[in-house]
């Protein structure tokens, strides 16, 4: 039996197979996986919807990728994302998901670019800042890019609708990032160019307070800040800005000054208002009485504030007529009101000289009528010089008694010999000079003149007792009745020569002596201790030749007359505290 030969293989060719061939590979090329097709819906089976795309066999869609599986029916036309041609169970993968993201990530690339600017919703937070819903799409939004100033709490944030600026869009990773901050800088940067270019010194603008500092206040100019320096706040004192303004405040500030250069703009509150040293001569004549407060003060016065903006200065010596004030916190103290008088002003340098005495009395102007030349008066030694005692006859008003009008007998080196402070004392009006704000006064005018009486009460060769109450070096002073002392001169101590005063005799000490000189015009009385063993003769002989001499000092005996010369002229040079008995 023969055996028959297969055919060979016939090619198919020619100009239609050609175009059937081309159809077929163009078809089959839209079928590549990661593209997205049109497919019919040919049925819903449970979990799963069959689409056909047109390939030898159906695909297959999860269910649970519709949003409402219920509104979905067989012949629905839909866009899907070939997964791959065949899966596990050899059906067709397909993805309506995938195809949904493409589709609107390709619409955003189309819609939006890096920045651009779009509206969104801030959706929630996630580490690092916030998610974006925008038409659908989710975006980045960072902590950081959120508002201009650092955001701490973001839930007023949340499902609030912006508009931000893209700033990076990632094709391979689908991400978009975008920033609120950078849009708000923007905008503000063109608000601060089209605010400079408008603005000029001396306009009047609204602002609102956005900071307070030591030194001032930040104003938002709606887009440009300024500054309002404290200095030019108010027209009066202002210790701290925060005493005028608070945050948020809206203010009328005027343009001080504007550096373009810079960007720089400086504010005045004050220029925005009246100057209240405009008319201050009409206001507040020279002469005119005022209520005022203690607003500083400073060692050689007080500030004192009439109104708002206008202070003037009382000098420490403008506070008393009476008292002398070393510093002004002695009297007064800040916040204290009182009343003055206006001295003088000067509208130029601002500045107004005020007194408080000249809103009293002066009581050296009526003092004459109080205190008449003549008139004994009482007061209290309040203060000692080197020259007398100041004795206080009232507040504020004292009297002088010099050293030479204190003692009828004894000649005082200083005050502290025969007062203490706080003595009370009497004693005569000697002289009143208004004027000069004097009185003077005497303590032995108070007293008669021991003197005129002492012809009566003491005798040459009179034997007398006292009390030592002075030593020097050329002898030593005895106290004898009503104050009047009579003076030992060194040579008539003691029948032995004596080197040393303080050698033979001791202040206090009790001693008895002879009258052997009395000098009514000097005031003056001579006293011999040795004279007291002496005979009448003899003591009358001494008196002779000592009332004769006038030996020069260095011989064996020196003259009385000349030693209370001596006395007088050497006792100049005692000071307080050089004898045992001196009071400091």
């Amino acid at each position: 039996m023969a055996i028959r030969k297969p055919k060979a293989a016939v090619a198919k060719t020619g100009p239609m197979y050609d175009a059937m061939n081309a159809a077929l590979a163009a078809t089959m090329g839209q079928f590549t996986p990661g593209t997205i097709i049109k497919g019919t819906i040919s049925a819903i089976r449970g979990g799963e919807v069959m689409v056909d795309i047109g390939y030898k066999s159906e695909g297959i869609v999860p269910a649970n990728e519709f949003e409402d599986i219920s509104t979905v029916k067989p012949g629905d036309v839909i866009d899907v994302l070939l997964v791959e041609l065949e899966g596990e169970n050899g059906m067709v993968t397909l993805s309506k998901r995938q195809a949904d993201d493409k589709l609107r990530w390709d619409a955003v690339l189309t819609k939006y670019h890096e920045g651009a600017i779009v509206n969104g919703v801030i959706k929630s937070r996630v580490r690092g800042g916030l998610i974006v819903n925008l038409d659908g799409i989710e975006a980045f939004l960072p902590g950081s890019q959120v508002d201009i100033a650092p955001v701490h709490e973001v839930e007023p944030y949340l499902n609030q609708t912006f508009e931000f600026k893209v700033i990076k869009i990632s094709a391979e990773r689908r991400n978009i990032i975008v920033s609120r901050r950078e849009l708000m800088e923007d905008r503000l940067a063109d608000k601060k160019r089209d605010l400079l270019a408008s603005i000029s010194k001396g306009q009047r603008r609204v602002g609102r307070v956005k900071n307070i500092t030591d030194f001032g206040v930040f104003v938002d100019l709606d887009g440009l800040d300024g500054l309002l320096h404290i200095t030019d706040m108010s027209w009066g004192r202002v210790k701290h800005p925060s005493e005028l303004v608070k945050p948020g405040q809206p203010i009328e500030v005027m343009i001080l000054d504007v550096d373009l250069v810079r960007e720089r703009v400086s504010l005045g509150l004050k220029q925005a208002q009246a100057n209240p040293w405009d008319n201050v001569e009409q206001k507040y004549p020279v002469g005119s009485r005022l209520r005022g407060k203690v607003v500083n003060l400073v060692p050689y016065g007080a500030f004192v504030e009439i109104e708002p903006g206008i202070e003037g200065l009382v000098h420490v010596s403008e506070f008393s007529w009476t008292k002398r004030v070393a510093r002004a916190s002695d009297m007064l103290s800040v916040g204290d009101e009182v009343d003055v008088a206006v001295l003088g002003i000067n509208p130029t340098d601002q500045k107004i000289a005020l007194g408080i005495r000249q809103t009293s009395a002066n009581p050296w102007d009526t003092v004459q009528d109080r205190y008449p030349v003549g008139s004994r008066v009482k007061g209290k030694v309040r203060n000692f010089t080197s020259y007398g005692a100041f004795v206080e006859l009232e507040e504020g008003i004292d009297g002088m008694i010099h050293v030479t009008d204190m003692s009828w007998t004894r000649k005082i080196n200083h005050p502290s010999e025969l007062l203490q402070k706080s003595q009370e004392v009497d004693a005569i009006v000697l002289e009143v000079d208004s004027n000069g704000q004097r009185i003077s006064l005497g303590l032995k005018q108070a007293s008669d003149d021991p003197w005129n009486t002492i012809a009566a009460r003491y005798t040459i060769g009179q034997m007398v007792k006292g009390k030592v109450s002075k030593i020097a070096s050329f002898g030593a002073f005895i106290e004898l009745e009503d104050g009047v002392d009579g003076l030992v001169h060194i040579s008539q101590i003691s029948d032995q020569r004596v080197e040393k005063v303080k050698d033979a005799i001791a202040v206090g000490q009790d001693v008895e002596a002879r009258i052997v000189k009395i000098d009514r015009e000097e005031r003056r009385i001579g006293l011999s201790i040795k004279a007291v063993t002496m005979g009448e003769a003899e003591v009358a002989e001494l008196t002779k030749e000592l009332s004769q001499t006038d030996l020069k000092p260095g011989e064996n005996m020196v003259g009385l007359a000349s030693a209370f010369e001596d006395a007088f002229a050497q006792s100049e040079e005692w000071r307080p505290g050089a004898g045992k008995d001196k009071k400091e």
